[in-house]
């Protein structure tokens, strides 16, 4: 810590947080059922088994993890931390990572699909928070449950017919729209949140005529009929379903995320630039909408719609648990350089693991602590002011956009910085 800076050092690493973006950890009995480099990569099969563990970010976690689990520096690897892992009671692990982050509060997304029964409840969280968590309805999510229950098992049975397919789009908008009211009216719902990005990509028409959605109806009828999926990957239905999710977001002051920027090898990276929803933000300006992971690569664009759109939020999270600190730094610099700081927010994306939980937190104050002390240091900001914006970034940004009433609790313990 730098000893000018005590102040801000003391904030920085001691300040409670709101984790507005994560996903509920893994059950005890499903504690293996991922690979543990996970944590590092989005990557998938020998990509992320194998190259992942060579990445700066990798050999920075496994630094800073085998000091939280009390390595001896010769234990200093990969598999040791691995084995010290499958050594410690899994609530003890849990225990672990989070008394030492300082998160009071988790905005859950628990619609990751494939993973029904493998993690655990959004209120098994709140052992480990001072402030109860609060839930993230991923849309495609809900829409895809309507579908299930709309079309049965039975996809011999499905009719396509003209008179049919109109029928099952109008069935589809009805319980989507009352399913998605439902939940805006929901207190424990702090917000919803969409992966269109990871489906057909984030120029989301503002409009479109009903013949094109009900071509999309079809294409989805046929889909099923022959592989029996119902994962929505036409355009001019997933577009019509996220509109109208803004549309209710929007008359109840929800918000909406958005995954944007840096996924696995299922998303199009060109599609995930926050640029291409320029029209839909502008269509939609009571509602406000929150721009996930940095946007990263596409920080700096993200930046911009936060600046000129009063309706826009940056998220600053994932990067720190993908990317080198140098990167990191670069990230919060690109995020600082347009984007007003009461429009940003922290998030972990901590997901399966406790211990995303534990270094996405670490590695976000050291770096906000480290970008902001270099700012202060050639006079761009005063102490003060970083102050501020650290309490902001971490903190009441947050709380104020999800209207979550908290108070920050400042008895909990934080992390050290070294």
């Amino acid at each position: 810590m730098h000893r000018d800076y005590l102040e801000l050092g003391y904030i920085a690493f001691r300040y409670p947080a709101i984790d507005n973006h994560a996903h509920p950890l893994l059950t005890e009995k499903s504690r293996n059922a991922f690979p543990l480099e996970g944590i590092i990569s989005e990557a998938s099969g020998d990509a992320l088994t194998h190259d992942s563990r060579y990445t700066l970010a990798s050999y920075c976690a496994t630094g800073q993890l085998s000091k939280l689990f009390g390595l001896k520096d010769s234990e200093t690897t990969w598999e040791a931390l691995k084995n010290k892992r499958d050594d410690t009671d899994y609530v003890d692990l849990c225990n672990l990572c989070f008394k030492r982050t300082g998160i009071q509060c988790i905005l859950l997304d628990d619609g990751l699909c494939g993973v029904a029964g493998l993690a655990e409840s959004n209120k098994w969280h709140d052992q480990f928070t001072t402030s109860p968590s609060k839930r993230i309805v991923r849309i495609e999510t809900v829409a895809e449950d309507v579908l299930r229950m709309m079309l049965g098992s039975d996809p011999a049975n499905i009719s396509t017919s003209i008179i049919s397919v109109i029928g099952i789009l109008e069935e589809l908008t009805d319980r989507f729209k009352a399913t998605i009211l439902a939940y805006a009216q929901d207190d424990h719902v702090a917000c919803f949140k969409s992966v269109i990005c990871y489906r057909t990509g984030l120029h989301i028409a503002p409009s479109a005529t009903f013949e094109e959605i009900q071509n999309a109806v079809l294409d989805l009828l046929l889909q099923y009929k022959t592989s029996e999926s119902h994962r929505l990957q036409q355009k001019a239905l997933n577009d019509h379903l996220v509109r109208l999710v803004l549309q209710i977001a929007g008359q109840y002051q929800k918000p909406v995320q958005f995954h944007t920027g840096l996924g696995d090898n299922d998303i199009r990276l060109i599609e995930s630039s926050p640029a291409h929803m320029q029209s839909i933000i502008e269509a939609y300006p009571n509602t406000p909408i929150v721009l996930l992971h940095s946007s990263y690569p596409y920080t700096r664009e993200a930046g911009y719609l936060t600046s000129v759109y009063k309706n826009v939020y940056l998220d600053f999270g994932e990067v720190f648990l993908m990317l080198s600190r140098d990167g990191q730094r670069a990230v919060i610099q690109q995020v600082l350089e347009l984007a007003p700081t009461n429009k940003i927010l922290w998030s972990t994306d901590g997901h399966w693991w406790p211990e995303s939980y534990y270094l996405a937190t670490y590695q976000a104050r050291v770096a906000l602590y480290e970008v902001l002390c270099d700012s202060v240091r050639r006079e761009e900001l005063t102490e003060q002011q970083a102050i501020e914006i650290v309490q902001n970034a971490l903190f009441h940004n947050a709380n104020k956009l999800y209207n979550l009433g908290l108070e920050p609790d400042m008895n909990l313990l934080l992390v050290e910085a070294t």
